[in-house]
């Protein structure tokens, strides 16, 4: 029979909202696969608990290299119990190749619920939680960074996003070039730590205040675009649209359907502009 591999959910701030099943699966594991050992031994300590099975490093650097060992473990029975610095393993942390290759070859996969740094945002935000996205770290390249917000800048969803403090007033300032100074936003700071703070505006006015400087631990919540009816869109913004996703890499064929599909208009009517753009220089 082959093993189980367990993705664990980690406190994000607060050790106290470890969920009690953590240390049960700590304790009995076979593996316990952490992206920092260090943090992990911090971890048990304050848990009062100590592992029984082999403990072993599991980050960026070495994920590829270690996964294919730890599928031979599970191939083999062993109940290998994967945790990541904080949060859910998978969530913008090692994971996802490990569960990949797990599934793969027929062994299970569960989890212990844990915290969320993207869920304690979404529901402390104040925007929309009804539908949103996850949209991880952005690129570090100011160039690349300002496309992949431009692609998303329709979304209606409410969009999540991590960020590294030093990077925060950058991000922000992008933000407001890309969906408007104005659109609301909130940044959300050492979340459950003791100097947790939630500030609240519009994205010009965070980023005039991240310019002072921010630390911590950061997560960024952005209110999602305006409805808008299918009359509302004119052919310059259609073609803006389809640009900015012919430059993320779509062909244009499937550019014009994406963007049609958004706006809520015929296919046609999208070709037409961009043609129309075409045979017009611009």
């Amino acid at each position: 029979m082959t093993g189980t591999l367990v993705l664990a959910g980690t406190p994000i701030g607060d050790v106290r909202d470890a969920p009690p099943r953590l240390a049960e699966e700590l304790a009995g594991a076979d593996v316990v696969a952490a992206e920092d050992t260090r943090r992990l031994r911090r971890l048990t300590q304050a848990l009062g608990v100590t592992p029984r099975g082999r403990v072993v490093s599991y980050f960026e650097g070495n994920e590829s290299a270690r996964t294919p060992e730890l599928v031979e473990e599970l191939a083999g029975g062993a109940r290998v119990l994967l945790v990541t610095d904080a949060g859910m393993p998978s969530v913008s942390d090692p994971g996802y190749r490990l569960v990949a290759a797990a599934v793969e070859r027929d062994v299970r996969v569960t989890a212990v619920p844990g915290p969320s740094a993207v869920l304690t945002a979404l529901a402390l935000s104040g925007l929309p939680v009804d539908r949103f996205c996850f949209e991880g770290f952005l690129p570090r390249k100011a160039g690349e960074r300002l496309t992949r917000l431009r692609e998303v800048a329709g979304e209606r969803r409410t969009l999540v996003y991590f960020e590294a403090p030093h990077r925060l007033d950058d991000t922000l300032a992008t933000m407001a070039e890309a969906f408007g100074a104005d659109r609301r936003a909130a940044v959300c700071r050492e979340l459950t730590k003791t100097y947790e703070e939630v500030r609240r505006g519009g994205l010009g006015e965070l980023a005039a205040w991240a310019a002072e400087g921010v630390r911590g631990e950061i997560t960024v919540v952005v209110e999602g675009a305006p409805d808008r009816g299918p009359g509302e869109l004119d052919a310059e913004e259609l073609v803006r649209r389809v640009r900015v996703r012919e430059e993320a890499g779509e062909r244009r064929k499937e550019a014009i359907a994406a963007v049609a599909a958004q706006a809520g208009l015929p296919k046609r009517e999208v070709f037409d502009a961009v043609v129309a753009a075409k045979n017009a220089g611009a």
